[in-house]
């Protein structure tokens, strides 16, 4: 057992084998790209939506069916989670979203799907329809993914994230009501943002009833604003030695009852500018892992009574 309470230790206790996530591309857009909030999307998104390892251009089933492949090397069990990831996968026309959950769902190995998507996109319509499938597939599981990224709602201005934290809290709120299981992404090392800034984002996280989290670095991608910035020396990116000693302090001070998804975020190779150090991703699990171990630190051992 890991010193955090990791996505592959809730899945072998839950469905007695590791799920790998086969990311999938809906064709579908977001507020923040199609000029009902921006059309620049976030500061720091690709043009994929944040999708880069999706698959995308075939049906749900043939994209399963080649993310299987590619993972044909790796140790996993005999089912998968179907991951909608560029993108909003809750923004679009609810026949077409009913369409690409039922596929999925339906499919013998797929243990149950998992849709990015931002609080503001999960209006009344949407909430039936996950209510609905997740009573039509009671052995499957529905997760939503909110990308939060911080709960300052001075960063998130500078991020373009285009929703209040209130947004954020009412979609948590129905969900909950829903037991729809809930995973929040924060970024780390956001431009501003100190470290005390960071810990108060997983501070209150640890007060949302939430599922999991995912930790992102922050990456500089191409033809981004944010690269646009970087390129001009107005942004910092961190240090190999600095992002691992955040991330300690992030899991010392997140409750131990919230699955952590991820420890670092994947930067697509043609696109990274930096912090390069980040592509070898093995490095960075490695020595968080070997510090964790090395200083006794465990998944809330930073809480207080009170937090």
């Amino acid at each position: 057992m890991k010193p955090y309470y990791s996505l592959d230790d809730f899945c072998k206790q839950n469905f007695n084998e590791k799920l790998y996530k086969i990311a999938i591309d809906c064709n579908l857009t977001c507020p923040n790209r199609d000029g009902t909030l921006d059309t620049r999307g976030c500061i720091f998104c690709s043009s994929e939506g944040s999708g880069e390892f999706a698959i995308g251009g075939n049906s749900i089933a043939k994209q399963i069916e080649t993310g299987k492949t590619y993972l044909k090397n790796k140790r996993t069990g005999s089912r998968y989670i179907a991951y909608f990831q560029s993108f909003t996968n809750t923004y679009g026309p609810i026949s077409y979203l009913k369409d690409i959950y039922t596929q999925a769902l339906s499919l013998s190995d797929i243990a149950g799907i998992s849709i990015a998507t931002r609080p503001d996109c999960l209006e009344e319509p949407v909430l039936q329809l996950l209510d609905q499938l997740k009573h039509q597939f009671p052995q499957k599981f529905i997760w939503i993914e909110l990308g939060l990224q911080t709960i300052h709602e001075k960063t998130a201005l500078y991020i373009r994230r285009g929703y209040p934290l209130s947004c954020f809290d009412d979609a948590v709120r129905n969900l909950n009501q829903m037991a729809i299981p809930i995973v929040v992404h924060v970024i780390i090392g956001l431009p501003g943002e100190s470290k005390k800034q960071l810990l108060e984002t997983v501070t209150y996280l640890n007060q949302r009833n939430i599922f999991g989290i995912k930790f992102h670095l922050l990456h500089i991608l191409k033809k981004t604003d944010l690269a646009s910035e970087y390129n001009a020396g107005s942004v910092p990116v961190m240090t190999f030695e600095e992002y691992i000693e955040t991330v300690l302090e992030c899991i010392g001070h997140l409750s131990p009852n919230i699955t952590i998804h991820r420890l670092t975020g994947d930067g697509a190779k043609d696109q990274l500018i930096a912090p390069l150090w980040s592509l070898d991703k093995r490095k960075v699990l490695n020595t968080i892992h070997k510090e964790l171990v090395a200083r006794k630190i465990q998944q809330g051992s930073f809480l207080t009574s009170n937090q």
